[in-house]
């Protein structure tokens, strides 16, 4: 799932600073011209998170992400949501063991709120590895029709600062951009201000961003990104914030946590 983002309002001093120092390692080449052959979703439009299930679109809706698993909605633009650092609750025999990134004593360190292990992109070789799997989703989500993909836990390394750094997480992100471009995806850089002025660096073209309006952070993002922002609340403070700084430029929703399908008990969707 999603909603890392609020764990690493818990990291400490000393781990941030690890990775802003990270940050600002040489990080990966330019990104590819293929970028620019990518189409961006609509600016300021009604969007829809529904990585939870997926369900008809409310009327107003232009854009919609849904997991990898659905199919798209039809005559919408879609963006195909992919766990792109963690592997998902329960799926660590999928993975090559030694992709599986391990503690001191061997143990396979875990995400202990989402029940997922973490994946390894501490050498070269091991992102590559990893890229080549993540990027078979990838290749789905491009032969189902999806417009974009969002590759989701970027922002792993910040939960972690004593295993991975930021400057790994932009070299793996890379191999998923340039990937994805050459199916014709356009990227999103899901979260992780703490790299987001080095979003077009990696290849990124646009942003899928939690909670940035309760944070008051949309504007790391912007800066970056212009108006290719999209919002994700979870609370009505979030909602009347971002909409009151961002309303008039970017798309932006509230939805329940679990990202419930309409219908279900939870559900919950709000527009500015």
């Amino acid at each position: 799932m999603s909603l890392k983002h609020v764990l690493r309002r818990c990291v400490t001093v000393a781990a941030a600073a690890t990775a802003a120092a990270a940050a600002t390692l040489a990080g990966p080449s330019p990104a590819s011209a293929a970028a620019s052959a990518v189409t961006l979703p609509p600016a300021h439009a009604g969007f829809d998170y529904q990585i939870g299930g997926a369900y008809t679109p409310p009327s107003g809706v232009k854009v919609v992400s849904r997991d990898r698993s659905a199919a798209p909605a039809p005559g919408l633009y879609n963006i195909c949501y992919v766990n792109a650092l963690q592997a998902q609750p329960g799926a660590e025999s999928t993975w090559d063991a030694d992709l599986l990134l391990r503690d001191g004593n061997g143990d396979v360190v875990y995400d202990d709120s989402w029940g997922e292990a973490v994946l390894d992109i501490r050498t070269a070789d091991k992102r590559k590895r990893i890229a080549a799997k993540v990027n078979t989703w990838i290749d789905g989500c491009a032969s189902k029709g999806y417009q974009a993909v969002e590759p989701d836990n970027y922002d792993t390394f910040t939960r972690f600062p004593a295993y991975l750094t930021g400057a790994q997480a932009k070299a793996y992100i890379s191999l998923l951009a340039s990937h994805a471009h050459g199916k014709g995806l356009a990227v999103a850089q899901k979260n992780t201000g703490e790299l987001a002025d080095a979003g077009k660096e990696t290849g990124l073209d646009f942003a899928v961003v939690e909670e940035c309006g309760y944070y008051d952070e949309c504007d790391d993002f912007t800066a970056e990104y212009g108006n290719n922002v999209v919002v994700i609340e979870y609370s009505a403070k979030g909602l009347t914030n971002a909409c009151a700084k961002w309303g008039s430029r970017l798309s932006i929703v509230r939805r329940d946590l679990d990202v419930s399908p309409a219908g279900s008990s939870g559900y919950l969707r709000k527009t500015c």
